[in-house]
């Protein structure tokens, strides 16, 4: 069987209060902690911007943490959306805009 067609690509937009409450590092270990790669970064806009790429049930489980967040965080909307998988990513990363 084709592990690619396991795997999955989610480009993501998370809203709230999501700067300054740790959500990059708290989004690495996660990610990290579900074999996922990709990065995730700050926007000016005060918005946080993340790619994940992994097994499709791992991304998910991603999406449903991102929805809730780290302690003190509040999400207001997670804006998801599906691209073709790439497996560009070594790891996952904090970048910078």
């Amino acid at each position: 069987m084709d592990d690619r067609k396991q795997m999955k690509r989610m480009h993501v937009y998370i809203s709230g209060r999501v700067q300054g409450v740790f959500f990059r590092a708290y989004t690495r270990e996660t990610a990290q902690s579900l074999n996922l790669t990709g990065w995730v970064r700050n926007l000016s806009d005060g918005r946080v911007e993340a790619v994940f790429e992994g097994k499709e049930e791992n991304v998910s489980a991603m999406l449903d943490w991102c929805k809730k967040g780290p302690p003190y965080a509040v999400v207001h909307d997670v804006d998801a959306k599906e691209e073709p998988l790439t497996g560009e990513f070594q790891d996952f990363r904090i970048t910078r805009s």
